[in-house]
This record gives structure tokens, C-alpha cells and sequence, in this order.
């Protein structure tokens, strides 16, 4: 199966430049760009995209705008979208993964770990640096602590979240439970639904609020 990407970014270059790194790709194709906000979203309803490459700071309408019209929380067919902008900022991290973004990643991230995003995204993994992740989900979710009010998880579904929660793939989390990767899947899915959770961003979130890590 090839996967289908949209590119939306302000800069030709930077459009460019992800063009061909894609392009490069055996399994990749980039089948159009967007050069503003309201573009983005137009085209990404039309063409529906597998991944859709957002930048923030764009005319017309900024990607976390964008971003959440596309895979936002009342989105019915949520689209994947991998928002790559040149400041990694916390708020800008946090704003867009709680409009739904799959991933973040930097403008200066190598090449290869942009196309292992846009792979991880197809396959409902989002990547986003570490580091980043661990110090954004502390910083914002102080406070938190509470047992959440909806349907406990079992033990494995719980060890899952959290192992999402700290940035493991999904066969990272398999060899570390010494489960198969269906089994990894059914958890998380089934955690997702007692929580309302639609990825696995909403999820390590969800654990993060709820004071599960420290």
C-alpha cells in the first residue's frame, strides 16, 4: 500500500524539501501541497490523505486550527495528522496534540525520522521525541492525581496505557509484557474505549491527567 501525504507549509522550500525526501521513499507518494491554513483543510477533506504534514504558523488559518478541524475531538472520520514546525515549544506541543495531532516533530529532525513518523502515524503510533514528550505531559499535567470517573482498566489494559503514557511502540510494549502485538493492540483499543481515547496522544495524556505517572 502506498501512502498518500499531504504537504502544508507556507514555505516553498520547506515544501519542497519534504517533497523529495518522500518522494524518496519506496511506499510514499506526496499527492499535493497546501500553502495556507484554509487550503490545508480543503484539500485534506478532499483527497483524504493517509498523513497530512502540518506546519503552525501559516496565513489564512495557523495549523492547530487546521489541525483540530481535521482530527479534533469532534471530528466523526478524524483524519492523521503529523504537525512539524520549527519551534518546539511546550504549547505548541500541547496545543496541537490536544487538537488531535498525531505526532510533532521539528523542522530540523533528520530526514529519516520524518518518514519513520509518517509511518508510525499510518499505523496509528504517534512519535514524538521522547524527551519532549516526558517534559511536556509533566509540565502540564501538575496537579493531577484523580482517579478517573469511568470504567477501570484490567491490570494488562493499565500497564499498556502506561507504557504508552512513556513513549513505548507497540513492540516495545509487546516484548516488555511479553505479549504479542495483537494482544498490545486489543489493550490499548480496549483501553481507549473505557476512557475515550482515540490514539494513543489521548491516552498517554488521559494517564498523565489522572496522575499515573510521576
Amino acid at each position: 500500500m502506498t501512502i498518500r501525504v499531504l504537504i502544508a507549509d507556507d514555505q516553498t522550500l520547506v515544501r519542497t524539501g519534504f517533497r523529495l525526501v518522500l518522494d524518496a521513499e519506496p511506499g510514499i507518494k506526496v499527492i499535493s501541497e497546501a500553502a495556507d491554513g484554509e487550503a490545508a483543510v480543503r484539500m485534506a477533506r478532499q483527497l483524504r490523505p493517509d498523513v497530512t504534514l502540518m506546519d503552525i504558523r501559516m496565513p489564512k488559518l495557523d495549523g492547530l486550527r487546521a489541525t483540530e478541524l481535521l482530527a479534533g475531538p469532534g471530528v466523526e472520520d478524524p483524519l492523521r495528522v503529523l504537525v512539524v514546525t520549527t519551534y518546539d515549544v511546550d504549547a505548541n506541543v500541547y496545543a496541537a496534540l490536544l487538537a488531535g495531532a498525531c505526532g510533532f516533530l521539528v523542522k530540523d529532525a533528520r530526514p529519516r525520522l520524518l518518514v519513520e513518523a509518517v509511518h508510525a502515524a499510518v499505523r496509528g503510533e504517534a512519535l514524538v521525541s521522547p524527551a519532549v514528550t516526558v517534559r511536556l505531559l509533566a509540565h502540564f499535567t501538575a496537579g493531577g492525581g484523580r482517579e478517573h470517573p469511568g470504567t477501570p482498566l484490567t491490570g494488562r489494559e493499565l500497564d499498556a496505557v502506561l507504557a504508552v503514557a512513556r513513549g513505548l511502540t507497540n513492540a516495545e510494549i509487546a516484548e516488555h509484557l511479553r505479549v504479542s502485538l495483537s494482544t498490545v493492540k486489543s489493550h490499548l483499543a480496549n483501553a481507549g474505549g473505557k476512557i475515550g481515547a482515540r490514539n494513543r496522544t489521548e491516552i498517554a495524556i488521559w494517564a498523565w491527567r489522572n496522575g499515573l505517572l510521576k
